[in-house]
């Protein structure tokens, strides 16, 4: 602990923000009034008694006196450097101020008490390793400062309270930080705040150091690359001359964007929007990111074709040609785009090309099931048009940005696909066809399908706006064909946008033509065959696609016809069969195996699935086009099953509720239809659909289950050539249902020679092809008891029914 001595009686020094520490020597200007007072106070007081002057050096920081001051001696008087008289005083120790006292002089006098700051030894060893720290500190600062002759005296100080006091030569140190340190007693305290703040001090200039060089190395590059590039433009310059070259080269002519800009053939507001861009690349930096941005975005401008056009072809009779040459069948597409370019040319001749800012564009959706060539017959709608082509892939996409574009603040924005389609086509007026409209996804990254209502508005598309690009396209002109499989998948607000054209599948004379006049020759080629090597006649032809294929387009027909001459090709490179061949209905097994789907009516009667009681045959409508239902039903045993309704085969709601239906109706009429109903009541029914693992629902199998169940209740069977469709009421009305085109194409595929149908779907029989038409016997009901006449075989002999039990 620090011990006090006897009081003091001092004149005052006064020093303003300025603190001297004990040890310190320094020079005083005594041109001031109160130093000078003080000084000669000591002087006087000093004459009289033995030793040096004695003054009380004390900090006055904003006018207050701090508690603390130093006692210093007055080492000598005589004058400064400047030639200003002053006096040099040597602080020696610590005093605490009292009160006020007297004595000679205009000086103030305080009474004061001595600190004793005397550490023990030997030191402990923590104070020891602070010294230690300390010094190393010191020496680090004053080497930098190159002040190698005060290192020597710093390292030679041993005194701890010494030590810390010699931090008061820091100029670094500010007034109240040397108070703080005056006025801790304690020396291995004050030790410790001297050494903080030589660390904190040092970090500081670390920092400072480091921030520094960074600076003045950027400083240094960006000479060093402006004066490279000047030597590059003197090096460039030079050769130009030497070679005999004037102007400027290539990559300066590319980099001129304002020169290119305004030779462009661009529209008003897009000009407007590119020199703004120009102007901002003039003021930017070579090094800016910024620049790179704004010439992509130019690069992309200058690359669309604002005003290139292509002329349509007005040839009403040519394009039909076109159109029946590379597609057979899809009479209702033909048909409109035929009439598309008819009213295009009246337009046209009647000066009403752009009408309110919007041109005669159109917007047809394609839906029909996989394989019937919505994808091709965008191709040759551009071809009979004289129009440029371009296909937009949309399955999987889940990103608006794919539609609309990034914007352009994102490293590696792209525009997005619809711009990327015009820029691809050269041309305002392609025909631009979206695939998979109905595979559009949507997540975190928003609904792509939300997009493209302004795209395929043609309300609106005259004024897309795409975010990479901010300025508007017109695409009032383009022609969008969407394809889609299932038109349930496409949200009702886009769908609404689009003229929905229908392609439900190929008659097997369709298939036949198809394959003879385009599939075939294809597959020739692709097999190394020539034309006159390998026919296929039409007999095998309609029989590949009758019982080697079931399907509403001509994918798995083209792959058979490719298996085929594959094994033809082969055999003839074995040397087992010689060239030419002409393929037969009868060389088909021995070439690709045994057919896969054999109608139901050409099968053994008693092999039939309608050969018992309780089966039924309805028509289903799935992504892959119409197809043929067989519905089962069967009583459970008395004893062992309960009441009620089994339904198994994976069904929907839907599905569900249309069989309840069909019970509950058979109870209520069931004395009517002289049907025993006391089994539905006492034994439970089952109804199963084959096929289980494929998801089923809809209500159109409601006359279906209905007319099931009557045949496993009357016994009697169901006609094998017969199948049906069609909701069932509460009351057995027969409502209507959707895809009756594609559900008789799937009859007529399936060897099925009478269909029932609702009353209310007679006018969709409009839409199905004659040859079609010609070979069904098509039945129009209201009521379900119009279809158990139809459908059901008259009972044999009076004998009693056999009822199929379930297991």
């Amino acid at each position: 602990m620090a011990d006090e001595s006897a009081p003091l009686a001092l004149p005052v020094l006064p020093l303003d923000d300025e603190v001297v520490l004990p040890g310190m020597v320094v020079p005083l200007d005594l041109s001031d009034s109160e130093v000078r007072a003080a000084v000669e106070a000591a002087q006087a007081a000093a004459a009289s008694a033995p030793g040096k002057p004695r003054v009380l050096l004390v900090p006055r920081v904003d006018g207050t006196y701090a508690g603390t001051g130093v006692l210093g001696t007055i080492e000598q008087v005589g004058r400064l450097a400047d030639g200003d008289p002053g006096a040099l005083i040597r602080g020696r120790s610590r005093v605490r101020i009292g009160a006020g006292t007297t004595g000679p002089g205009a000086a103030l006098w305080v009474e004061g008490t001595r600190i004793d700051e005397a550490v023990p030894e030997p030191l402990p060893g923590q104070v020891s390793e602070l010294v230690t720290e300390y010094k190393a500190l010191a020496t680090a600062w004053l080497r930098k400062r190159g002040a190698w002759q005060v290192v020597d005296r710093v390292q030679a100080i041993d005194d701890v309270a010494a030590l810390a006091d010699n931090s008061g030569y820091s100029p670094f140190l500010t007034t109240e930080q040397k108070v703080a340190l005056l006025e801790t007693v304690d020396p291995v305290a004050r030790l410790k705040l001297a050494t903080q703040q030589l660390r904190d001090h040092l970090a500081e200039q670390e920092v400072a150091e480091s921030i520094a060089k960074d600076v003045q190395d950027g400083v240094d590059k960006q000479q060093r690359e402006f004066l490279l590039r000047r030597q590059l433009e003197a090096v460039r310059k030079e050769l130009r001359e030497l070679n005999g070259e004037h102007g400027k080269d290539s990559a300066e002519e590319s980099d001129d964007y304002r020169t290119r800009v305004e030779a462009a053939d661009l529209p008003e507001k897009v000009r407007e929007a590119a020199l703004k861009e120009v102007d901002k690349l003039e003021r930017s930096s070579d090094q800016s990111p910024e620049g790179s941005w704004i010439r992509t975005w130019l690069d992309t401008v200058l690359e669309m074709p604002w005003n290139e056009r292509t002329e349509d072809s007005y040839d009403i009779q040519g394009a039909q040609a076109v159109l029946d040459a590379e597609h057979a069948g899809l009479e209702d597409v033909k048909e409109r785009i035929t009439e598309y370019l008819a009213v295009r040319k009246r337009r046209a001749e009647r000066g009403l090309g752009v009408v309110g800012g919007r041109r005669g564009g159109a917007v047809l959706a394609l839906v029909g099931p996989p394989g019937v060539g919505k994808t091709s017959l965008g191709e040759s709608v551009a071809h009979a048009m004289g129009r440029k082509f371009v296909r937009v892939a949309l399955g999987g996409v889940r990103d608006e940005a794919e539609i609309r574009g990034h914007r352009r603040t994102y490293v590696g924005a792209l525009p997005g696909r619809i711009v990327r389609a015009v820029k691809e086509a050269g041309s305002m007026n392609p025909v631009v066809l979206l695939d998979e409209i109905d595979k559009v996804g949507s997540d975190f990254r928003g609904d792509p399908s939300a997009a493209l209502l302004e795209v395929l508005d043609p309300a609106q598309n005259h004024t897309f706006r795409d975010h990479y690009l901010e300025v508007e396209l017109d695409l009032s002109d383009v022609v969008f064909l969407a394809t889609a499989n299932v038109l349930e998948a496409i949200p009702e607000a886009l769908a609404d946008r689009m003229e929905i054209v229908r392609l439900d599948g190929y008659t097997e004379d369709e298939k036949v033509v198809i394959a003879r006049d385009h599939l075939l020759p294809r597959q020739l080629e692709r097999a190394g065959l020539a034309a006159d090597e390998v026919d296929l006649g039409d007999g095998a032809l309609r029989r590949l696609a009758g019982e080697y294929t079931r399907e509403a387009g001509v994918r798995t027909l083209e792959r058979s016809i490719a298996r085929l001459l594959r094994k033809v090709a082969a055999q003839h490179e074995r040397g087992e069969r010689e060239l030419p061949f002409t393929v037969t209905e009868g060389d088909l097994r021995g070439l690709i195996g045994r057919p896969h789907h054999v109608p139901e009516s050409a099968q053994d009667p008693a092999e039939r699935r309608t050969s018992v009681p309780g089966v039924a045959t309805g028509l289903a409508v799935t992504g892959a086009g119409g197809d043929v239902l067989y519905v089962e039903a069967s009583l459970a045993d008395p004893e062992t099953g309960a009441a009620g309704l089994t339904l198994t085969g994976q069904l929907g709601d839907v599905m569900k509720e249309s069989a309840q239906i069909a019970l509950s109706f058979l109870r209520s009429h069931g004395a009517e239809l002289e049907l025993p109903v006391g089994d539905l009541k006492e034994r439970g029914a089952h109804i199963h659909f084959p096929a289980g693992a494929v998801p089923k629902d809809g209500p159109s199998a409601g006359v279906t289950m209905t007319t099931a169940l009557a045949s496993l209740l009357s016994g009697r069977l169901v006609r094998t050539d017969v199948a049906m469709t069609g909701e069932v009421s509460l009351t057995g009305r027969v409502l209507p249902i959707g895809g009756v085109k594609q559900k008789l194409l799937a009859a007529h595929r399936a060897g099925i020679t009478t269909v029932i149908i609702p009353k209310r779907n007679e006018p969709d029989l409009d839409d199905v092809p004659a040859q079609v038409l010609d070979k069904l016997d098509v039945h129009a009901v209201t009521d379900v008891r119009q279809v158990l006449e139809l459908a059901l075989a008259p009972a044999t002999n009076g004998a009693a029914p056999e009822v199929p039990v379930a297991a």
